[in-house]
């Protein structure tokens, strides 16, 4: 397909990849260290609009349409590490679309515009100990008691949670009735009786936070709910398309990033006498890789379309069809993504082992993406089900 792009696009990717490459990459070896980045990362992306493109004006945003988004996600991974990324990710893709899609003027004012401007840190509360893709597997829930709900249960794999200043939280209000007992409410963290169980450590993506979250009696009130009650399965279906959009661009334009500094690499480093980059094996190899991340780019671009027309331009729910391509996308960016790592590290023999060079990062954080967002073997069950398999 032709590019999308129009010159204010550009003009956006620009301002993103200034900001990766100017203020985050030289950082990113001590943030890595630290296991965290500092909030101030999240205000400046805020005040450059990169959280707010795609969303309305009148919500705090640019008023842009989906491929502003997508251009994000394109610059992010130049950054040098896949944990800020993600963790900016959640903010701008995963924890807030709903907020804007059923939002009351209030939510927007309390929670959805400070996050825009980077000056709250949203996270998106689903998984948990008992249960990850298995959405309506949860347990946390919350009783009507007069004007509020009391909440309780516990969730882990949480993005930002250590730091959230509030969840966009996932928990059941009929727990008898499955999915259709499932609610979305937006979750101050300043509420008495929530704790941060725990930080939790994790193979790759150091410099973002990882926790695990419990609520004990936690009391908020009925009008932080989000859209109506029972719906928030239906919801969370489309909120997850975003999110498995998003990180589909982001991990075939990180993809990208590794081949080219493997063939660098294969230019620079001799063996028996010529450059690897000489070997007919690895040139056959990197040839297959990187027409497998054409590939990625032309489907994430495809569904990427399609969403884009149908949520923006139509103004409309997204499709069983569209539903399938994303879904597809995101399987397939996975399964190739995970073979650029490990090839370009093999690449790099005895190197690519070392945390010196960038490939070891890169290997480690690219595993989770066949994990987070529905594991690759839920997505290909869904996949079936909806090709009426």
């Amino acid at each position: 397909m032709a590019t999308p792009y129009t010159e204010s696009h550009q003009m956006f990717r620009k301002t993103v990849r200034d900001f990766c490459e100017r203020e985050l990459r030289p950082h990113m070896d001590q943030w890595e260290e630290d296991e965290l980045f500092p909030r101030w990362v999240f205000e400046k992306a805020g005040e450059l609009g990169i959280f707010g493109a795609h969303y309305p004006e009148e919500h705090g945003g640019s008023g842009g349409d989906y491929w502003y988004s997508i251009a994000k996600g394109e610059e992010l991974p130049r950054c040098g590490a896949a944990g800020v990324p993600m963790a900016l990710m959640v903010q701008s893709d995963m924890a807030t679309p709903v907020l804007s899609d059923l939002g009351t003027p209030e939510q927007i004012e309390e929670f959805l515009k400070p996050a825009l401007r980077g000056e709250k840190i949203a996270a998106l509360g689903v998984s948990e100990p008992g249960c990850g893709s298995d959405v309506a597997g949860m347990r946390t829930w919350a009783r009507r008691d007069g004007d509020d709900y009391v909440i309780n249960g516990s969730k882990t794999f949480i993005t930002n949670g250590t730091r959230a200043d509030f969840i966009t939280l996932m928990l059941k209000t009929q727990p008898e009735a499955g999915h259709a007992g499932i609610s979305i409410v937006t979750f101050p963290t300043d509420v008495k009786g929530f704790h941060v169980s725990k930080k939790l450590k994790k193979i790759g993506n150091w410099s973002s936070d990882t926790a695990e979250l419990f609520f004990e009696d936690c009391r908020i009130p009925r009008r932080y709910l989000l859209g109506e009650e029972g719906e928030g399965f239906r919801y969370l279906m489309q909120n997850f398309q975003s999110e498995r959009l998003i990180a589909s661009a982001s991990a075939t334009a990180g993809s990208k990033l590794i081949l080219e500094e493997g063939i660098a690499y294969g230019r620079d480093r001799s063996a028996f006498g010529k450059p690897i980059i000489k070997r007919e094996v690895w040139q056959h190899k990197i040839v297959d890789l990187a027409t497998k991340l054409e590939a990625c780019e032309a489907l994430t671009y495809r569904a990427a379309d399609a969403y884009n027309t149908e949520r923006y331009v139509n103004k409309e729910q997204v499709s069983f069809e569209t539903t399938k391509l994303i879904s597809m996308a995101k399987a397939f960016v996975g399964d190739v993504t995970s073979e650029v790592a490990d090839s370009m590290l093999q690449f790099h023999g005895g190197w690519g082992y070392i945390e010196e060079y960038h490939i070891a990062r890169a290997w480690r954080d690219q595993r989770l993406f066949r994990l987070g967002g529905g594991t690759t073997e839920t997505l290909r069950y869904y996949i079936a089900k909806l090709m009426g398999l």
